[in-house]
């Protein structure tokens, strides 16, 4: 797996950005200097149409504003193509509205550079990085395939970060940090 302070690869992927029928608005391609000069939270999940992964897809949208707050674009992705990512936002209530793309990692490339590919199931592990300007990579959140992440605490983090200061267990946003 990659680690803290290394680059994030490099990747030209489809994603899924609307339920809409028009291809052309559906989808997107997207890079890793499509959102250049942001913070990046990538997150992954191991399959579409499961139990454990719409909720926190679900809850990492709500907090979206949040996180363009702090300017950092959240991208989702699996392993699962761009069609099955379409029809489950379509048929999921959750789902349909998202504000974020869902990157088809369709080839397992992405998350086989990341060193997050479970290949007894053959799937992403439940991963996320944040990834800043430079696009190094500042975080590494990795659970188990049975157990959905925290996304307030990826807030944190991201808000920890940001300080570019030592933030001690617990820190949060507005708290004094350490000198």
């Amino acid at each position: 797996m990659l680690q803290i302070g290394e680059k994030f690869p490099e990747f030209e992927l489809t994603a899924t950005v609307s339920t809409e029928k028009d291809e052309a608005k559906a989808f997107k391609t997207i890079t890793g200097d499509t959102y250049g000069g942001k913070w990046k939270l990538y997150f992954f999940w191991p399959k579409d149409f499961t139990f454990v992964c719409p909720t926190e897809i679900a809850a990492f949208g709500k907090l979206n504003t949040d996180f363009l707050d702090r300017d950092c674009q959240i991208l989702g992705a699996s392993t699962d193509n761009e069609y099955v990512h379409a029809a489950w936002r379509t048929h999921h209530a959750d789902l349909k509205d998202l504000p974020f793309p869902m990157i088809s990692d369709i080839k397992r490339d992405l998350s086989g550079q990341l060193g997050i590919l479970d290949e007894k199931a053959g799937v992403a592990q439940r991963a996320t990085f944040l990834v800043d300007p430079d696009n190094i990579i500042r975080f590494i959140y990795v659970t188990d395939l049975s157990v959905g992440r925290n996304p307030q605490e990826v807030l944190r983090v991201l808000d920890a970060l940001q300080t570019d200061e030592l933030c001690p267990c617990n820190w949060q946003k507005g708290e004094t940090t350490l000198s």
